[in-house]
């Protein structure tokens, strides 16, 4: 089998004649080129869309991340309330503190150099242009404001203990256990060997119980500093309070609390009010004296004249 290629131009002319080989090589050629061709086309598109796809997904990303560092850059109205608020209590609480440092430091005599409440403190240090500051969210402000709000409160009470340690305000004189931790009510339960109301054993009581109706009135027996306040196992909710060379009070069982750990009270303030939380069978406050954290009776503390 032969097969003759017959090429006629404008000047050329051109003939050829293929026997069977020739004729299959070329053959073959023709097919490999041109299924390489077609290859190229389809892997071409593929890529095409590919990368439309990829481009696509970028401007989608791109577009929440530039949502997200918008909502982040302008708080909406609701965060800027909130921080308004939070901002004016803080102002408050310092302005509250910076009149009770300025009594403290007026009384004791401290120079008005090192202390002076009215000016910033000193302070310097070298500039550090090209340092980027860090941005914060909202969320984050909102967060430390509240945690400083927390120290600033601490701080308050400690200052207030600090006013009372220092001029003595209702510690020295009124300092003096005396008088019974209720203003209405009656003695139900002496101190020591008692029967257990629970199991009817015999135990030692290291308190005095007064009885009386739900929600009376439960007073301190001296000025102190509260030390303790919330539940403790057996008490309920108890309060302590520390009255000084090794005296302390406490009260339990309460229904609820009126005062805070760190608040000074005075002598016949209402402390909390009369329940039965805790080990108990009916409204009364379970009443302890320590004397170096060891119970004592209370009862001649009880009948004794307070002073005047």
């Amino acid at each position: 089998m032969s097969l003759t290629l017959l090429y006629r131009g404008k000047n050329v002319r051109f003939s050829m004649q293929l026997n069977k080989l020739r004729w299959l090589t070329a053959l073959l050629c023709f097919g490999l080129l041109s299924g390489t061709i077609i290859h190229l086309i389809i892997s071409g598109n593929k890529h095409t869309d590919i990368n439309q796809t990829d481009l696509g997904q970028y401007q989608i990303t791109k577009a929440h991340e530039k949502e997200n560092l918008t909502s982040v850059a302008k708080p909406n109205n609701e965060q800027l309330t909130a921080l308004t608020i939070k901002l004016a209590e803080l102002q408050s609480q310092v302005l509250r503190l910076n009149a009770l440092g300025e009594r403290l430091a007026a009384d004791a005599d401290i120079p008005e150099k090192e202390f002076n409440f009215s000016e910033l403190p000193p302070a310097g240090g070298p500039s550090i242009q090209s340092e980027k500051i860090p941005s914060k969210s909202v969320e984050q402000l909102l967060n430390e404001i509240s945690l400083f709000e927390s120290e600033i409160k601490h701080e308050e009470k400690q200052l207030h203990m600090l006013e009372s340690l220092v001029f003595g305000h209702h510690i020295e004189n009124n300092r003096y256990l005396s008088g019974r931790p209720i203003s209405k009510g009656w003695l139900s339960s002496y101190y020591g060997v008692r029967k257990d109301p629970f199991n009817g054993k015999a135990t030692m009581h290291k308190g005095i119980d007064f009885a009386g109706k739900e929600d009376a009135a439960i007073i301190a027996t001296a000025s102190g500093i509260v030390t303790w306040v919330g539940k403790r196992y057996g008490y309920g909710e108890l309060v302590e309070i520390n009255h000084g060379d090794g005296l302390k009070t406490r009260y339990g069982h309460n229904k609820t609390i009126v005062v805070a750990v760190g608040d000074v009270v005075e002598k016949g303030q209402t402390i909390a009010r009369m329940g039965s939380t805790g080990r108990s069978t009916g409204p009364h406050v379970h009443y302890e004296i320590l004397r170096n954290n060891t119970q004592i009776d209370p009862l001649k503390f009880v009948y004794r004249k307070a002073k005047k």
